[in-house]
C-alpha cells in the first residue's frame, strides 16, 4: 500500500512538470552554427553539475554524520540502577583518612586467608606471604592457605594492634612457627616506610635424631599483582649474614629492597619464577634449616634516595635490634589492652589471655580487598541477554573478617560486631572499615551482604552464595557500634580531636546512613505500618523443612512454614528501631534540620510502641515474642523415589505439607523471641520483663551452662535438619554474638529500678560466668574461638578460629556494653 502511494505520486508529479511547462522561444541561429562550441559549453555544464551534485550530497553526508548525534543522540545502553553509586561524597575521602592516616595503615597483614601474608592498602600491591611444608604420619604437606585439612593444633594471632605490629603462632604436629610483625616509618623510608617479619622454628617435643622432623623447610615469596618485574639480588646466590633477595621500583614505594638475615645451622635457596628468568615478577626463596632457627626478613622502601641509609636501617629491623623493638610492641599492646578493657583480676590470667587472643585475632585478621561484586540482575532487566548477573562498580574493601579459613571475606551482618570491639581499640580503624562499607552503597540505598572482591576472597565460596541477591538486605549492625560511639561522644568520653573527627565522619555519613535507613523501610516493610520482614524466603522451594532467612542473618532459624507478604519478623522491627534511633541521636547531636530530626524520632517513638509491638508480636501466654505468618506446623522431610530418566532411579528428602497453613504467631521460641528485651524496649516494672527472664533461665527452654541455645528445646524445629544436607545451624546451637547482646540487657535491667532488677542481677551474673568458662574452656583445649557451641556439652563447632563475633566474649570479660 505504501509503495503503491508513493508510485502514484511520483507519477502525478512528471506529469504536471510537462503540461505546465513554459513555451520556449525559436533557437538562436547563432547559437545552432557553433555546435561544437554548444556542444562542449554543454559537456563542460554537464559535469560540473555532477561533480557539484556529488559534491553536495556527499557534503550532506558528512554534516549529518557530525549533527545527527547531536540533534538525535544514540541511545546508549542504561547503566541497571543496582550498580551505580549513590551520588554522595564519599566516607573514605575524608581528610582524617588521608594524610599520616593513610600512610600508617599502607602496609599490613592484610591477607587473612592465609597463615601469613602481607600486601599494601593499594589495589595493585607488591605481596608477601610464607609457605612450609609440614610433616604428617611420614609424609610432607604443603601449607599457605588457611584450612582445616592441615590439621593444625593451633594458629592464630596471640596480639596485634591493628597498625604496625602482630605475634602469631602456628603449631604443626612436631613443630611451631612464630612469625612476628612489624612496620617502622623512619628516616631515609619511602611511602608506607619498611616492615620486617621474624619467622622462628621450634621443636614441639622431644623428637628422634631424623632428617625430616629435624628440617624446617620454608619458602617466603613476593610477587607483583600489576605484573612488574623484579630484579634478583646479587648475594643470593651466595648467600651469607645478609644479603639483597630482591629489588624494583614502584610508583608508590620508589625503589625497594627484600633483605634476609638467617640464623641458621644449614641453608639452602630456590628460586622460581612466574614469567623469565630476567624479568619474574614472583620470586620464592626456599629456607631450609635444621630446628631451631630464625630468619629476619626485611622489607626497606625509598631505597634510591641520597639520604635512604639502607644498612642502618637494615640493621634496626634484624638481630637484636628488632628483638628489642619486637618487645616494646607486645609492652605496648599489654598495656593498651588493660587500659581499653580494664579485665578485673578476677578473671584470672587464662582468661585475660584469651581476651588477648580475640582481640589479636580480630584486629590480625582485617583484610584489603579490591574487585567487584557479581550482583543479580532485576528480572526486569535486558541488559545481558541470557545472563542473569552483572558486575558491581570496581571497589576495595577494608575490613575485619568472620574467619581466616572460612569466611575469609567481607560480611555486613558480622561487621557491626566486629566493630563493637574495634572502635574501643582504635577508633580510626574502626571509622575507616565503616566508612569502607558505606561507600558500597549503591544508588537506591543497598549493600550487598557479602562482598567477595578479588580472586583469592572469590577461592574460598561455594558458587551458589557468589552471586548477590539486590532484593535481600541483612541485619544493620554498623548502628550497634555507631550506637555506642554515638553514646559516648555526647558524654564527652574521647579526646577533644577525636570527637571532632567523629562529629565529621558522622555528617558526612548522615546521607549515607539515611539511604541506608529508607531502603528497609521501603523494600522491607510489611502490609501493616511499623511492621517488617526479610526478603529474600523461597516460598516454592520442595526441599527445605523451613525456606532460610539468609538476609536475617539467622539463616535457617525456623519461620513461618509458607512465605507471604503477610510476614512480620520481630527482629527485623527491632533492628529498624534500632537504626532510626541512631539517626535521631545523630541528628540530634549535629544539631542538624528539626525536622529531620522530628521524622526519625517520631519513627523511633512508633517502633518502640510497647502497645503496638505487643499486638503485633506477643505470645500473651508465654510472655515471648513471635513472629506472624501463614504458618503450620504440620511440616515434615520425606524421603521420595524420582525417576531421573536412567535405569537407577534417586532418593530425595522432600517437604511434606500435612496440614493447610493459616495467619498467626509462629510458635518458636529463640533468639529472635528476646529481640525487643534486647534492644530493651521492654518497660522495667513490666510483667512481660519477668516472663523474658523465666525463657532466659528456663533449661527447659534456652538455658544452659554453656550459655543460651538458639532455638528452644520445645520448638518442633529444635535440631531438625532442613535439608537432607543441612545440619541444624541457628537451631540449638549456642552463639557468642546474641549471647553478648542478651547479656548486655540483662546488664542493663539488673541496674535499672523495677521489680525484677535482683532477678535480671543473678541470671547476668550466672550466664556471663557460664559463657566465659566454657569459652575459655574450650580455647584451652582445642587452641581455638569457634563459630559456635554445642547446647549439650558446650564444645566449638562449625568454623574454628572463629574470632570475628565470637572475640565479642571479651567484651563480656570487660562488662563493655551499651550505656544510655
Amino acid at each position: 500500500m505504501a509503495g503503491t502511494s508513493r508510485g502514484s505520486t511520483r507519477s502525478r508529479a512528471s506529469k504536471s512538470s510537462a503540461e505546465n511547462a513554459p513555451i520556449l522561444s525559436p533557437p538562436n541561429p547563432k547559437l545552432r552554427k557553433d555546435k561544437t562550441r554548444n556542444n562542449s559549453l554543454i559537456r563542460i555544464f554537464n559535469v560540473n553539475l555532477k561533480f557539484l551534485l556529488g559534491f553536495g550530497i556527499i557534503s550532506f553526508a558528512i554534516a549529518l554524520f557530525f549533527i545527527y548525534p547531536i540533534v538525535n543522540p544514540m541511545e546508549k545502553p542504561q547503566k541497571p540502577r543496582v550498580i551505580t553509586p549513590l551520588p554522595a561524597p564519599k566516607l573514605t575521602d575524608l581528610p582524617m583518612f588521608q594524610g599520616e592516616h593513610r600512610e600508617s595503615l599502607y602496609w599490613g597483614t592484610y591477607r587473612p586467608q592465609v597463615y601469613f601474608g602481607v600486601r599494601a592498602r593499594t589495589p595493585q600491591s607488591l605481596v608477601a606471604g610464607l609457605m612450609w611444608i609440614g610433616v604428617k604420619d611420614g609424609r610432607y604437606f604443603m601449607r599457605h592457605v588457611c584450612q582445616d585439612s592441615d590439621e593444625l593444633k593451633q594458629y592464630g594471632w596471640t596480639s596485634h594492634n591493628g597498625r604496625d605490629y602482630g605475634h602469631q603462632v602456628l603449631t604443626e604436629q612436631t613443630m611451631s612457627l612464630t612469625t612476628s610483625f612489624l612496620k617502622l616509618k623512619g628516616r631515609g623510608s619511602g611511602y608506607g616506610g619498611d616492615w620486617a617479619v621474624r619467622i622462628g622454628a621450634q621443636s614441639n617435643e622431644s623428637i628422634p635424631d631424623d632428617e625430616m622432623l629435624n628440617t624446617a623447610h620454608l619458602f617466603f615469596y613476593m610477587a607483583d599483582e600489576g605484573g612488574k618485574s623484579f630484579n634478583l639480588g646479587r648475594g643470593v646466590l651466595d648467600i651469607h649474614d645478609d644479603s639483597v633477595l630482591a629489588s624494583g621500583s614502584r610508583s608508590d614505594t620508589g625503589d625497594w629492597q627484600l633483605h634476609l638475615l638467617s640464623e641458621a645451622r644449614k641453608f639452602g635457596h630456590l628460586l622460581l619464577s612466574d614469567s623469565s628468568d630476567d624479568s619474574p615478577n614472583i620470586l620464592v626463596f626456599q629456607i631450609s634449616a635444621r630446628i631451631p632457627f630464625r630468619a629476619d626478613i626485611v622489607f626497606l622502601s625509598g631505597t634510591s634516595t641520597r639520604d635512604s641509609r639502607v644498612e642502618e636501617r637494615v640493621s634496626r629491623l634484624t638481630g637484636i635490634s628488632l628483638t628489642s623493638l619486637l618487645s616494646e610492641k607486645q609492652k605496648e599492646f599489654d598495656d593498651k589492652f588493660k587500659k581499653c578493657f580494664s579485665l578485673s583480676d578476677e578473671l584470672g590470667l587464662e582468661s585475660v589471655s584469651v581476651g588477648k587472643v580475640a582481640l589479636g585475632n580480630m584486629l590480625g585478621g582485617i583484610g584489603y580487598f579490591f574487585g567487584q561484586s557479581k550482583i543479580l540482575l532485576p528480572s526486569t532487566s535486558t541488559l545481558n541477554a541470557g545472563d542473569n548477573s552483572v558486575l558491581y562498580w570496581p571497589a576495595e574493601l577494608y575490613t575485619a573478617v568472620p574467619s581466616r579459613p572460612f569466611f575469609p571475606r567481607g560480611f555486613l551482618w558480622d561487621e557491626g560486631f566486629h566493630q563493637l570491639l574495634i572502635w574501643r581499640w582504635d577508633i580510626y580503624i574502626s571509622l575507616d572499615i565503616i566508612g569502607h562499607w558505606l561507600d558500597l552503597m549503591n544508588i537506591d540505598g543497598w549493600i550487598p551482604r557479602e562482598l567477595i572482591l578479588g580472586a583469592e576472597a572469590l577461592s574460598k565460596v561455594p558458587e551458589e552464595f557468589v552471586l548477590q541477591h539486590p532484593t535481600n538486605g541483612n541485619p544493620p549492625t554498623l548502628f550497634l557500634a555507631l550506637r555506642d560511639v554515638i553514646s559516648n561522644l555526647k558524654k564527652e568520653k574521647f579526646a577533644a580531636a577525636e570527637a571532632s573527627d567523629i562529629s565529621v565522619f558522622l555528617d558526612r555519613a548522615f546521607v549515607r546512613l539515611e539511604a541506608w535507613f529508607k531502603w528497609f523501610n521501603t523494600t522491607q516493610s510489611g502490609k501493616e505500618l511499623g511492621s517488617y520482614y526479610w526478603h529474600g524466603r523461597d516460598a516454592a522451594t520442595i526441599r527445605e523443612l523451613n525456606p532460610k532467612t539468609l538476609s536475617s542473618g539467622l539463616d535457617d532459624y525456623p519461620r513461618a512454614s509458607h512465605p507471604n507478604e503477610d510476614e512480620r519478623h520481630v527482629d527485623l522491627r527491632c533492628w529498624m528501631h534500632l537504626a532510626a534511633d541512631s539517626m535521631h541521636s545523630i541528628a540530634e547531636l549535629l544539631k542538624m534540620d528539626k525536622d529531620v530530626e522530628k521524622e526519625y524520632g517520631f519513627t523511633a517513638k512508633m517502633l518502640s510502641d510497647f502497645e503496638l509491638l505487643n499486638k503485633m508480636h506477643l505470645d500473651s501466654a508465654n510472655g515471648a515474642y513471635c513472629d506472624y505468618g501463614n504458618h503450620t506446623e504440620k511440616v515434615q522431610l520425606t524421603w521420595k523415589i524420582l525417576e531421573t530418566g536412567s535405569n537407577y532411579p534417586r532418593r530425595e528428602l522432600v517437604r511434606k505439607v500435612l496440614e493447610k497453613p493459616v495467619l498467626q504467631l509462629v510458635p518458636h521460641l529463640g533468639y529472635v523471641s528476646l529481640f525487643p528485651f534486647i534492644l530493651r524496649l521492654i518497660p522495667p516494672d513490666s510483667w512481660i520483663l519477668d516472663r523474658q527472664l523465666d525463657l532466659i533461665s528456663n533449661r527447659s527452654i534456652l538455658w544452659t551452662d554453656y550459655g543460651l541455645r538458639s532455638l528452644s528445646k520445645t520448638s518442633s524445629m529444635y535440631m531438625k535438619r532442613n535439608t537432607e544436607h543441612d545440619p541444624p545451624y541457628w537451631r540449638g546451637p549456642i552463639w557468642i554474638p546474641l549471647n553478648y547482646l542478651i547479656v548486655s540487657s540483662l546488664h542493663h535491667y539488673s541496674q535499672e529500678p523495677g521489680p525484677y532488677r535482683e532477678r535480671a542481677k543473678t541470671i547476668y551474673n550466672d550466664l556471663r560466668s557460664n559463657l566465659m568458662r566454657n569459652i575459655v574452656g574450650n580455647y584451652q583445649r582445642t587452641g581455638y574461638l569457634w563459630e559456635q557451641y554445642d547446647q549439650k556439652k558446650g564444645k566449638g563447632k562449625g568454623a574454628r578460629l572463629f574470632t570475628g563475633w565470637t572475640a565479642t566474649v571479651l567484651l563480656i570479660m570487660a562488662e563493655a556494653y551499651h550505656e544510655v
